[in-house]
């Protein structure tokens, strides 16, 4: 969703600059930016499902240890 965004925006702002329509620049600008920053977002939830499924992995191996210990 944050790459379209993006797009979106960057699109906005051409516009802007080519009507010399300083809002829509203004527009596109703050579009653009928000879809860049819901990339981040996305990019942090996924590293963070992949640090939990590690940390599950491993609390896994140490039951087992305990287990068998």
């Amino acid at each position: 969703m944050g790459v379209m965004e993006q797009a979106k925006g960057k699109l906005k702002q051409a516009a802007g600059d080519l009507t010399d329509n300083e809002a829509l620049k203004t527009e596109g600008e703050a579009q653009a930016d928000k879809g860049l920053e819901e990339t981040k977002e996305t990019e942090a939830r996924a590293k963070a499902q992949a640090h939990e499924k590690k940390a599950a992995l491993h609390e896994q191996k140490q039951e087992l240890a305990e287990e068998s210990g």
